[in-house]
């Protein structure tokens, strides 16, 4: 996996996520079966990995609660199935995003002579397009990042959830060293620990305060003054 793309990497992800509940040969099994992953998840984003039961599962998809207990033959299962559909769909979406951000960075490097002058404009241009895309999340994907918190805290209890975890870490992590090796990182594995970081505290400070903070306030200069010290051009 080291030697691919993050967008690769992500994808590949994405392909080797396995569930955990009774497999599914009908369109129509399949079907209800994620209409009961799906309600857990809504119940995840309102009330919490806690609020997860099967007779509460059963109401929110509409189905019968034989059903819940037909394709998961515990909560844990429907839960690990839960968050792997989860990481599925944003790995699929970060494959798509870290390939197109590429693209863009080559893009705007391609603009630059090399001097000190275009090495700042790099680092304001590279910080508002990660602010654009916290704030991206906040307002759009919202729902996914409180699933995302709700998950990460059962992790703690549970092996099956932590290893989707650090699968998910993954794919965050490949594509913050992958845009930070574009533009010149020495150190761009540590360097994207930290951006990641970061990147996680603002989406929960986020969530806690509101979607609405600006992102050419804190959050903008907090990049700004990291991507400096990543570049040496402070």
């Amino acid at each position: 996996m080291a030697q691919q793309g993050a967008a690769g990497i992500a994808t590949a992800v994405a392909e080797s996520v396995q569930y955990q509940g009774r497999k599914t040969a009908r369109q129509g099994s399949e079907q209800r079966r994620q209409q009961i992953l799906d309600a857990a998840m809504r119940i995840v984003v309102r009330d919490g990995v806690r609020g997860v039961r099967h007779r509460a599962v059963a109401a929110e998809a509409g189905v019968p609660l034989s059903a819940t207990t037909y394709y998961f033959k515990d909560i844990q299962d429907l839960l690990a199935d839960t968050f792997a559909q989860y990481v599925e769909r944003s790995a699929a979406h970060l494959a798509k995003l870290w390939a197109n951000t590429e693209v863009l960075l080559r893009q705007l490097l391609a603009q630059g002579d090399g001097s000190p002058q275009a090495r700042a404009r790099l680092v304001d241009q590279v910080a508002q397009m990660t602010a654009d895309y916290v704030m991206r999340q906040l307002h759009n994907r919202r729902d996914f990042l409180m699933a995302e918190q709700a998950f990460r805290q059962e992790a703690l209890l549970c092996p099956r959830l932590a290893e989707l975890v650090c699968a998910h870490e993954q794919i965050l992590l490949h594509g913050a060293r992958q845009m930070l090796q574009v533009v010149g990182s020495r150190q761009p594995e540590q360097d994207a620990r930290m951006l990641t970081a970061i990147i996680e505290q603002m989406e929960y400070q986020g969530l806690l305060k509101d979607a609405n903070m600006q992102a050419d306030g804190q959050m903008l200069a907090i990049l700004v003054r990291y991507l400096q010290m990543v570049l040496a051009t402070a």
